[in-house]
């Protein structure tokens, strides 16, 4: 149960989420036994962000939340990070200096009306 919410200080167009999704969808790979058949995408744009006190420049916010019986291995992450951040940054015209990219597992996860 892969979630994907990225957060945007400017206008995400239809073509971008679409390109990022995408992105999204063939990285997620990178984390042990996670697809794109059950990730979910949310999009946020126009969010008011500061970055380093300044909201001048597009920034952007990914956070990355997987449920997972035991903690994932960091070069997951670092894998994701290094397939997204080239996307993140062609589709939203942010510079790879203002785009913060979060982790985080739950062993806990709601679908369905139950709990894994």
């Amino acid at each position: 149960m892969p979630v994907v919410h990225t957060y945007c200080s400017a206008p995400v167009s239809p073509a971008a989420r679409e390109a990022l999704k995408t992105a999204y969808g063939k990285a997620i790979e990178a984390v042990p036994g996670k697809s794109e058949a059950w990730l979910m995408c949310l999009f946020e744009d126009d969010a008011q962000i500061y970055f380093a006190g300044d909201d001048s420049e597009p920034s952007v916010l990914v956070d990355v939340s997987v449920f997972a019986r035991s903690e994932v291995p960091a070069t997951a992450w670092e894998r994701f990070t290094e397939e997204v951040t080239p996307a993140i940054c062609r589709e939203l015209g942010v510079d790879p200096t203002r785009v913060y990219i979060r982790y985080g597992w739950t062993p806990s996860f709601g679908w369905n009306g139950a709990n894994f």
